[in-house]
């Protein structure tokens, strides 16, 4: 979906609104700057991979857009002309037609199909264009229609490539028929308003997304922006914030970033969430910067007592040690084969954001649990599918947005008794994917061993002893050895096949 937080048509009669709440404050001393346009100028400033030959050049000074479009080529009466199939993508803010860069007008301009949501076609002026609402549900596959013969403008807020419709175009259709005339981001112009530095912020969309997201980031002293889904989202990211124990945090709302209605409302964490129905502007972003609270680590190996359980947990200690040998990277895909809690899911997922994981789980109580340990822990996107393996473990398992999607490794923390799980897990794995499995019982062992004779790979014995008291006294009390297997996919395999 388009970016939604921080651009939006302002309403220039209204002065910024001063807050008279107890625990909140109006910053009057932030306020919009000069129009953000980007300094292009030409009909050569508008670059990309696309070919966009049919603009008639720029802009001139005093030209209005009739003037501009007069000027366009006509197509002659007699066959269609080949298609184009190219689709710019112009961003715009708050500040409208006004803020937009000469390369972008022309771009509007010359259009023959204006594609957007209602705001974002209200902020340009009328013209001969036939103007196109985004359908719902939402999806992009009919501008690749339209461009095939006429001349397709896409309007977008902000930076398009920013959690925007234009990463989405170029996804569909290819780089080479996309080109993009970014806007400012709300994120930019936060930062900016803020005094943040852009690169050192982390920012969480709350378009689409359970604001549960945001935990992963919650650590003492951070920053972090969220892109609002609605006016709602502050109070629900306020809410969150006082149940994670950041409730002394900073937050601030930015509404109508960028536009003559531009306005700020700062205040606590606690404040705005004991009145969490109060609706801001639905455009707008909120800057968190945490208070002191219990943040925890993305390193792998959280404490056990954060996960609900029924005993089917991998304990801390051995969850490390299985996370290091699974090794997350960043858009890598993880199978866990008996899920329990989910916590070696969840634990990848948190390496990074672009981690995804999927469990299988045959118990359906156990798979809810994990579900609910993954929002509680910010990765709300851990995938659950309950059914038994080998047969659970289909090509597509279920799930649209794996279909065809091998995993990058697999970890097999039950079921390596039953029969062709493992041959299954390790026919989906990816040349070059890593399988891990770990043993209690010596009957799991064995087949570790017969695995380990086929495939290859590394077994490791490890075995956690903790301290218990003894009488007066301090003893060792050790748990039972985990034998773990280790196993990489050869790229050879990837020939063969």
């Amino acid at each position: 979906m388009p970016e939604r937080g921080g651009d939006a048509p302002g309403r220039a009669d209204s002065p910024p609104e001063v807050s008279t709440d107890p625990g909140e404050d109006r910053l009057p001393g932030l306020r919009p700057g000069p129009a953000l346009g980007m300094a292009w100028s030409g009909a050569g400033a508008a670059t990309g991979p696309a070919d966009l030959g049919w603009l008639p050049g720029p802009i001139r000074p005093g030209d209005r857009v009739e003037t501009f479009v007069a000027r366009l080529p006509r197509h002659e009466a007699g066959p269609d002309p080949e298609p184009a199939g190219s689709v710019c993508v112009v961003g715009i803010g708050d500040d409208g037609w006004d803020g937009l860069s000469c390369a972008a007008r022309e771009m509007v301009a010359a259009a023959e199909v204006l594609v957007g949501g209602a705001r974002h076609l209200a902020l340009v002026p009328d013209t001969a264009a036939e103007r196109v609402e985004w359908p719902s549900p939402f999806t992009v596959r009919f501008v690749a229609e339209s461009a095939a013969h006429r001349r397709v403008c896409v309007l977008a807020s902000g930076d398009p490539m920013f959690f925007g419709v234009g990463a989405t175009l170029v996804r569909e259709l290819g780089a080479a028929r996309v080109t993009v005339l970014p806007a400012p981001s709300s994120a930019s112009l936060a930062c900016a308003r803020l005094g943040w530095s852009v690169q050192g912020v982390p920012v969480v969309s709350a378009v689409g997304r359970p604001p549960a997201t945001l935990a992963v980031e919650l650590a003492r002293a951070a920053r972090i922006l969220v892109l609002s889904a609605d006016g709602l989202t502050p109070g629900r990211v306020a809410v969150l914030l006082r149940e994670r124990g950041f409730g002394t945090s900073k937050v601030t709302v930015l509404e109508h970033l960028g536009g003559p209605a531009e306005s700020v409302w700062q205040g606590s964490a606690d404040a705005l969430a004991a009145a969490p129905e109060r609706r801001f502007a639905d455009l707008n972003v909120v800057a968190v910067e945490c208070g002191d609270g219990p943040g925890r680590s993305r390193v792998p190996g959280l404490p056990d007592d954060v996960y609900a359980h029924d005993g089917q947990l991998t304990k801390r200690e051995i969850r490390a040690v299985t996370l290091a040998a699974l090794g997350p990277l960043p858009g890598e895909v993880l199978w866990d084969v008996g899920a329990g809690s989910g916590s070696i899911g969840i634990e990848w997922m948190r390496a990074h954001p672009t981690c995804r994981a999927i469990g299988f789980e045959t118990r359906e109580d156990r798979a809810e649990r994990a579900r609910s340990n993954a929002v509680a822990l910010g990765v709300p996107g851990l995938r659950i599918v309950v059914g038994r393996a080998p047969e659970v473990l289909a090509e597509d398992v279920g799930l649209a947005e794996f279909a065809g999607v091998a995993p990058d490794a697999v970890f097999i923390g039950g079921g390596l008794t039953v029969p062709g799980v493992v041959e299954r897990c390790w026919a989906a794995l990816r040349p070059g994917g890593r399988l891990v499995a770990n043993a209690v019982v010596a009957e799991t062992e064995a087949e570790l061993l017969r695995h380990r004779a086929a495939y290859g790979g590394e077994l490791t014995r490890v075995q956690i002893t903790r301290s218990a008291p003894v009488g007066r006294f301090t003893g060792w009390r050790p748990a039972m050895p985990v034998t773990q297997w280790v196993a990489v996919k050869p790229l050879s395999d990837a020939n063969e096949e």
